[in-house]
């Protein structure tokens, strides 16, 4: 008997000490946030995503009355700064921004020390960009078709120039080639400027980049741009159809932008935040700053940008492996 009544005791304390916890769990929810938040920026300052997150930055701390300090942490291809998201304390004080290469780390990484999809919680898909397919303004080449005409009649001979092994532009291309049943041979550099570099001077046939990167130089005359990645015609590039429309219904290959936090985070906390995304992306400030970038950034729930995740992962895995594809 006395072994039995120790057994209800210490299940009466344990359920005591559960009913205790649970109000500070609420009211922590509901005095959050109480504290600065700290986004993180896997990339260094001054590029497209530190920009972003800097506008981004300034709108969630205006809805939520506090500050949101933007935390630059490159290295790796964003795990160094992902990776430390992931091990932080999951109250919702530090949040990672982050770009389609979240997904593609998943496979393209070896020994990735985190889990795409099962150590972090979607807050919200920040934004929405196609990649540009481009060439000089003397080629050839005017359509889609041009290109894969040619490269079906001389394998392997047409160059396309990338941002580096790996990185999303790279894979833009890859699933090109595959869904297209082109060779086209990679050549891959330390970085847009350079790849456009060697683009205007000649050296390469073509270039899968971001609007910010190639737009000025297409608004200049120095580049054409032929084609979108996006599903659907971009308002950014009125008059240039996708690469879908252009005989490949399947072909899409955004650049993205999405909020996260560690996994664990409580479900009222996420919800704030995702509250905070959607009422940025809506702000005259936030859209006029990303025009210039093509951004389309529709609202989204924690449910859909967590979907749109898991199917990148399956879309990148397959690019990847048969393309036996290694991180640079």
């Amino acid at each position: 008997m006395p072994a039995l009544r120790w057994k209800f005791v210490f299940a009466a304390a344990v359920m005591s000490a559960a009913q205790l916890l649970e109000p500070s769990f609420a009211q922590g929810a509901d005095t959050y946030p109480s504290r600065p938040i700290h986004l993180v920026v896997p990339f260094t300052p001054g590029g497209g995503t530190d920009t972003l997150a800097r506008v981004l930055a300034q709108q969630m701390g205006e809805y939520l009355h506090a500050t949101v300090i933007t935390e630059n942490r490159p290295g790796a291809g964003t795990v160094v700064g992902s990776d430390y998201v992931a091990r932080s304390s999951p109250d919702g004080y530090t949040v990672l921004l982050t770009t389609s290469a979240h997904a593609i780390n998943q496979t393209l990484v070896p020994k990735l020390p985190y889990s795409v999809e099962k150590n972090f919680a979607s807050i919200a898909l920040v934004g929405q960009a196609p990649n540009i397919l481009v060439v000089r303004p003397d080629s050839q080449f005017k359509r889609v078709q041009d290109i894969v005409a040619y490269a079906k009649a001389h394998p392997g001979k047409l160059t396309y120039g990338s941002s580096g092994t790996g990185t999303a532009v790279h894979l833009a291309a890859e699933l090109f080639k595959s869904t297209a049943h082109i060779d086209l041979t990679h050549v891959p550099y330390k970085g847009a400027n350079p790849a456009m570099t060697d683009l205007l001077g000649g050296q390469i046939d073509m270039f899968f980049g971001t609007s910010g990167a190639v737009s000025p130089l297409v608004k200049a005359g120095k580049l054409r741009a032929i084609a979108v990645t996006s599903a659907q015609p971009s308002p950014a590039w009125p008059g240039i159809p996708t690469i879908a429309e252009s005989g490949y219904p399947d072909y899409v290959a955004d650049v993205w932008y999405g909020l996260f936090a560690a996994a664990g985070t409580p479900a009222p906390i996420i919800q704030k935040l995702n509250q905070a995304v959607n009422a940025a992306v809506r702000s005259q400030l936030y859209s006029q700053r990303m025009a210039s970038e093509g951004l389309d950034s529709p609202p989204s729930t924690p449910a859909e940008l967590d979907a749109y995740v898991q199917a990148e992962v399956r879309r990148w895995r397959k690019v990847i492996e048969d393309g036996h594809i290694t991180a640079g």
